[in-house]
């Protein structure tokens, strides 16, 4: 319990939202729309471009699960100056939560503090490594991933916990002698999985510790894969240019 923690710390603020902010909205009602001159609402979507390019990106929500919560994220998004109560000049959005809410990526100082210290932040990831070819894997739901369970080369896994508001401790992950037998045994730089952490949560920690020791391997959590088909792709996934922070919120997508 103590290890697992760890996770959620230290926690960045984006932002901080002001206290007197209201909601902001994702989209106004199509009637209101209306009223204001707007001919139809906003049209969002999974895929572009005929289906070559894959939103594999969470949207933020408030009910989206936060690690060890059974109250999801809660309200990020606040309209700390608002057109509709009295600014004349624009609508000015605020964002609050952690670095490791939603998409995000961990840096090397996430888990090792003399890395943390030294400055290997998200600023410090290889942009080689975040953009190139990827293989999608739909590995076992049902077992966490342990050196008797493989059978592929990269991991990726599809499962929809992320819709769930409550924090959910049977999401599949790395053991840590997974995580060893896939550093000694391939030359794969990135791994990215479906929920919150690569770690199973029996041994979040130290499956943690076996990916970045060498500061080799860069992990993406949280991906939104269960409307993508396996195979190869290319991979585009920008973290922001936190300097100092050991996590960052990601945009992540897929080119076939």
């Amino acid at each position: 319990m103590e290890l697992a923690a760890l996770l959620l710390v230290p926690l960045l603020l984006l932002f901080p939202a002001a206290a007197s902010g209201e909601p902001a909205h994702p989209g106004y009602a199509h009637a209101e729309l209306a009223a204001c001159g707007v001919a139809e609402s906003p049209e969002r979507c999974e895929e572009f471009d005929g289906g070559r390019i894959i939103d594999i990106s969470h949207y933020y929500r408030d009910d989206m699960p936060a690690w060890e919560s059974g109250e999801g994220v809660g309200e990020f998004l606040r309209l700390a100056r608002s057109m509709r109560n009295g600014s004349d000049i624009a609508n000015f959005s605020e964002l609050r939560l952690t670095a490791h809410s939603g998409t995000h990526v961990d840096a090397p100082g996430h888990v090792f503090q003399h890395y943390y210290d030294a400055g290997f932040d998200v600023d410090t990831l290889d942009l080689a490594v975040l953009n190139g070819p990827a293989l999608l894997v739909d590995v076992t739901r049902d077992s966490n991933i342990t050196v008797v369970n493989y059978g592929f080369t990269t991991v990726f896994m599809c499962r929809k916990l992320m819709w769930k508001k409550e924090f959910d401790t049977s999401y599949v992950g790395f053991m840590k002698d997974g995580a060893q037998w896939l550093v000694d045994n391939t030359v794969i730089k990135l791994v990215g999985v479906d929920y919150l952490s690569v770690g199973a949560f029996d041994e979040c920690i130290p499956a943690h510790l076996v990916f970045l020791e060498k500061r080799e391997v860069i992990l993406v959590e949280a991906l939104n894969l269960e409307h993508v088909i396996p195979g190869m792709y290319t991979l585009h996934c920008l973290p922001l240019r936190l300097r100092g922070s050991e996590g960052s919120p990601a945009r992540c997508i897929l080119i076939k």
